[in-house]
């Protein structure tokens, strides 16, 4: 009926649809394993990263640009550690 049926009596077309479903199937299993480490072992955001910039950080960025004069930088520097 579907040709032939091969040594096993299955057609030929069976065996690679097999082949297909068993590669889906173990791909999908070595995806979610590695998806669920992700998650697991995953950073939570904030911890261990970058920590924020203090104020004192943003006003030294702005002396070494140029934006603020020493003076300024020293009084606001004074200020900050008041």
């Amino acid at each position: 009926m579907w040709g032939y049926a091969g040594e096993y009596g299955w057609p030929w077309w069976w065996w690679g649809a097999g082949l297909v479903h068993m590669l889906l199937f173990w791909g999908l299993i070595v995806l979610g394993i590695a998806a669920l480490a992700k998650w697991l072992f995953a950073k939570p955001a904030g911890a261990g990263g970058a920590r924020e910039k203090t104020p004192l950080d943003i006003l030294k960025e702005r002396y070494a640009r140029g934006e603020v004069n020493r003076e300024e930088f020293e009084q606001k520097k004074r200020d900050l550690e008041a």
